[in-house]
């Protein structure tokens, strides 16, 4: 059963990186990090379509590059000037006969099958589900370079993609924080803003987000060892 779009948001131009190609195009193993990203879910067998939102100056490099992959139907648009507008351009575009919808980051590209699944399973069930790992620092709050508390860790996680959702309860939330003029660190910061309660299931420690030198060093080391 192929029931799950899935949205890539890779509009961004990574400039923490330093580099002038995005983020997302450098290589990884001899090939984009983006299509390191995408296999995983071309390959899945829920998986219907995949829609990613590049650069407006890359997308016919996208397009070339996944053009590569077998598996689901992959379209290129391009995308916003934020992450929050490529996953709407993205949605406005994902076949009407899709159940639940995923966004995963471009540049996460050691996720697992067995995570989309947990995920996929979560968000069947629930509406809407993530996965996090836990914080392992001590994490405090600072105002004007002092310490004003310590927070309790036991109840926070670090957020990880893919997260996915009803594609109806999606679109809603996305609709909702255009109206609002709302602009959310993540999808289902969007999504809890409804009301809906948001599942979480156990991310994996090595699905990193590829976004400073050290990061792209150690992936590279990484996929060499």
């Amino acid at each position: 059963m192929r029931d799950v779009a899935v949205v890539i948001p890779a509009g961004g131009v990574g400039a923490r990186l330093g580099r002038r190609t995005p983020k997302q195009f450098l290589t990884l193993a001899g090939a984009p990090i983006l299509v390191a990203t995408v296999r995983h879910f071309a390959r899945h067998p829920r998986v219907n379509g995949i829609v990613v939102a590049a650069p407006a100056s890359h997308v016919e490099h996208a397009r070339r590059v996944l053009g590569r992959l077998r598996g689901a139907s992959i379209a290129v648009v391009v995308g916003g000037d934020t992450r929050q507008e490529s996953v709407s351009r993205g949605l406005a575009v994902v076949s009407a006969d899709t159940k639940l919808v995923v966004v995963h980051d471009a540049v996460r590209p050691f996720i697992t099958a067995s995570l989309i699944d947990a995920v996929l399973v979560a968000a069947g069930a629930t509406g809407a589900a993530i996965c996090a790992v836990p914080i392992a620092e001590t994490v405090k709050r600072v105002s004007n370079g002092a310490v004003t508390g310590t927070l309790d860790r036991s109840e926070l996680v670090a957020v990880q993609t893919p997260q996915a959702f009803r594609v109806d309860l999606l679109r809603e939330a996305h609709d909702k924080a255009r109206r609002d003029g709302v602009t959310g660190t993540d999808d289902a910061m969007l999504v809890e803003r409804l009301g809906q309660e948001v599942h979480v299931v156990p991310g994996l420690a090595e699905n990193i987000k590829i976004t400073t030198p050290v990061d792209l060093r150690r992936a590279r080391a990484r996929v060499r060892s």
